[in-house]
């Protein structure tokens, strides 16, 4: 039994999809502006991982991501200006360059990590007319309203809003800093379209003059035009649960009078030594430095299965080597599991099998799931557990099933392997004279072998 973590309720439920055995997800893209950093990508990786039990569990899935290429500020509140038209400026490249290229290297970055794209992809700036019918339409309903600069959502005419971040408004306003705009009912009331300033360089046409949509009415929309007004899942990062999110919940059950996500899923941030990424203190990273210094995409996807997606990760250079260095250990075990002739038992793989299912279904406990894998293949080498790794890799994406001959396996002769297997038996059975001897053969045949506590490395020797 699957059970996830739902923000709205705060508690751990039992997933059951809307329709059988085909999940409708919808996941926060990225605002192609820029390169996205290690956090950025550690959000992707939870959502992927979300995807790969689901499917690990029988499910199929229907899963949307947007693209924003317009319409999302510096600043979540409405302040500031456009992400888009900032680095426009700044890099002098139109806001169509900027997107494309930016998007381009998203999704390198997404197959670097063997994070699986979604079946849908929608582009903000091809669904504006969409988003024009959505104002329209909850203006006519009265939770809208006009200013001078746009289309602002009144959110005291949907008395439930906070019910996602548990946010009280009245002791918010009491006490807060919140930029005041007069014309605005309230300080956070937020904007539904935007009414283009002389000369910007992205805006349409709509009932209100020239303008662009705000960001919030974009996931609106674009999830509810692939997936329905009901929906499975929601996910995204712990950063859009007070105001993105909160904001995609009013303009969802204002318009059509009832719930729009069964299960809000949400990771947590990821710190840098400890505090947060800024780029004032340069430590704001992306894949292509971590690879740069010397580390494999699948180093970071590994070190990010390390913590629970609902739990704070701190990212630190040697936490990656540390990654880094127990990859290699478990790519050099289950190398020697591959080249095994040996069979495991049925019962024992199926006592693995279903420790990690339980791991995985308890709110995907990828740590523990981990866990149980490195438990698994320090047994007596054998394919059988090679291949039940393979069966784990579905979920785990490691790629496994590409697994390179470790570095100081390559190249090994099989009658050497035989060999580590026949005094890996032997130790086992305690028979310690015969191992010693079997060391003996290994040695004057020009290898080395050495016990671990990942497994037995095997190096030649230097004449």
């Amino acid at each position: 039994m699957l059970r996830i973590y739902n923000t709205l309720t705060r508690k751990k439920e039992e997933f059951s999809p809307i329709k059988d055995k085909l999940v409708t997800m919808y996941s926060c893209g990225p605002t192609v502006y820029n390169y996205a950093h290690i956090g950025n990508l550690r959000t992707y990786i939870f959502t992927d991982l979300v995807r790969r039990v689901l499917q690990y569990n029988g499910y199929k899935i229907k899963g949307v991501m947007n693209i924003t290429d317009v319409g999302h500020l510096m600043e979540d509140s409405d302040d500031g200006e456009d992400k888009m038209i900032k680095a426009s400026r700044e890099q002098k490249k139109t806001p169509l360059e900027i997107a494309k290229y930016y998007t381009s290297v998203f999704f390198e970055d997404l197959k670097k990590l063997n994070i699986q794209k979604p079946e849908v992809i929608p582009k903000a700036t091809e669904h504006i007319s969409d988003m024009i019918k959505y104002v329209e339409a909850l203006m006519e309903q009265g939770y809208a309203y006009e200013t001078s600069d746009g289309i602002y959502f009144d959110i005291s005419k949907f008395p439930e809003y906070g019910k996602l971040s548990g946010i009280n408004l009245e002791e918010q306003q009491a006490g807060a800093r919140v930029e005041v705009n007069l014309e605005k009912k309230s300080p956070y009331d937020f904007a539904l379209w935007k009414k283009a300033e002389p000369g910007h360089i992205m805006q349409w046409e709509s009932p209100w003059g020239m303008g662009y949509p705000g960001w919030h009415i974009e996931c609106s929309v674009m999830s509810q035009k692939y997936l329905g007004t009901y929906f499975d899942i929601h996910s995204g990062g712990v950063d859009h649960i007070p105001i993105h999110h909160e904001n995609e919940i009013a303009q969802n059950e204002a318009l059509t009078k009832k719930p729009s996500v069964k299960y809000w899923m949400h990771g947590e941030f990821m710190l840098v030594d400890n505090g947060k990424m800024s780029k004032s203190l340069g430590n704001v990273y992306t894949i292509s430095q971590l690879e740069e210094k010397g580390f494999e995409p699948l180093d970071f996807r590994f070190f990010c299965l390390n913590a629970h997606y609902r739990k704070k990760l701190n990212f630190t250079f040697d936490g990656l080597k540390a990654a880094k260095v127990s990859r290699e250990r478990l790519i050099q075990s289950l190398y020697l599991h591959k080249t095994s002739n040996q069979k495991t038992a049925e019962e024992k793989l199926e006592k693995y099998r279903a420790e990690f299912m339980d791991a995985i279904n308890d709110d995907i406990n990828i740590p523990l799931a981990l866990g149980i894998l490195f438990s698994m293949v320090k047994e007596t080498k054998s394919q059988d557990i090679y291949k039940l790794a393979l069966e784990f890799d579905k979920v785990l994406g490691l790629d496994l099933d590409k697994l390179p001959p470790p570095k100081n396996q390559t190249d090994i002769p099989q009658d050497i392997l035989d060999l580590v297997e026949k005094r890996t038996e032997a130790k086992k059975r305690k028979d310690f004279a015969l191992a010693d001897s079997i060391r003996d053969q290994i040695n004057q045949k020009g290898y080395s072998v050495v016990d671990t506590r990942d497994g037995v490395v095997v190096n030649k020797l230097e004449s």
